[in-house]
């Protein structure tokens, strides 16, 4: 913030205060673009799950397969019990490796799109979910995520403290968690599965602090000369990320917590 005051010296008095005045301003306005984003994301997903669910159970008499004491239509047993399944797993990440590697050549309305189309396969992936655990313990996780989730990125927003140097410390543990996940794919070792749990909560929780004031720096020593779609795309990729930590947060605390059909 300290090249903000470079104008202190000029004979109008006051140009360094109206440019901080003004990079706030902006400031605002941008995280709130990400966060609108990255709610209406997260809406889409919602629906898009819910959706899957309610076309996928019917009852015994028109049940083609069964998972558990859920029920499945002839679309259930394609979602949730055939090969095709992994597209659907699969999809999300693809499209979001497509979304991250090519944003720079989208224009922001396309890659808006994009980010819409991943949220709602997303949804589709996370419709499994409803199959597992109860409807009531979905929600209270929900809600727990998200309040968690807004106290952890106002911390992000507000500390002074820099949060640089737990970027990497961060990514090391993610990686260390995703291939706990692969093993644990093979072994099935319920213990390993509570500690990765437990693990990625606080990988993700840091990670959603360590983003917001990522994202803000971003701003202010970058994007705010810049604006137009450079600023615009960049809004959306942060939206991204803020998705995820979300997605991976509610995910890994309805482990810990859910309870099950």
């Amino acid at each position: 913030m300290s090249d903000l005051d470079r104008n202190y010296a000029s004979p109008f008095g006051h140009a360094g205060a109206r440019d901080t005045a003004a990079v706030d301003a902006g400031l605002r306005s941008y995280m709130l673009r990400i966060y609108n984003y990255m709610t209406i994301g997260l809406a889409i997903t919602g629906f898009a799950a819910l959706g899957v669910y309610m076309g996928a159970v019917t009852d015994a008499s028109n049940a083609v397969a069964r998972v558990g004491s859920t029920h499945l239509s002839a679309f259930g047993y394609y979602m949730f019990a055939s090969p095709l399944k992994w597209v659907f797993i699969a999809a999300p990440l693809v499209m979001v490796f497509a979304i991250s590697f090519g944003i720079n050549r989208l224009k922001p309305a396309t890659a808006q799109i994009m980010f819409w189309a991943f949220a709602a396969l997303m949804g589709v992936s996370l419709s499994s979910i409803f199959l597992v655990y109860t409807h009531t313990s979905i929600v209270r996780v929900f809600f727990i995520t998200a309040a968690s989730f807004g106290a952890l990125s106002l911390y992000g927003y507000t500390t002074k403290r820099d949060m640089t140097g737990m970027g990497s410390f961060l990514l090391m543990g993610l990686f260390g968690i995703i291939i706990a996940s692969i093993v644990n794919i093979f072994v099935a070792s319920s213990m390993l599965q509570f500690i990765v749990s437990v693990v990625g909560v606080l990988i993700f929780a840091g990670l959603t602090a360590y983003d917001t004031q990522r994202l803000k720096n971003d701003y202010i020593y970058g994007y705010a000369s810049q604006g137009g779609d450079i600023a615009e795309r960049a809004a959306i990729t942060g939206a991204l990320s803020l998705y995820l930590n979300f997605i991976n947060l509610f995910t890994l605390l309805l482990q810990l917590l859910g309870q099950k059909e």
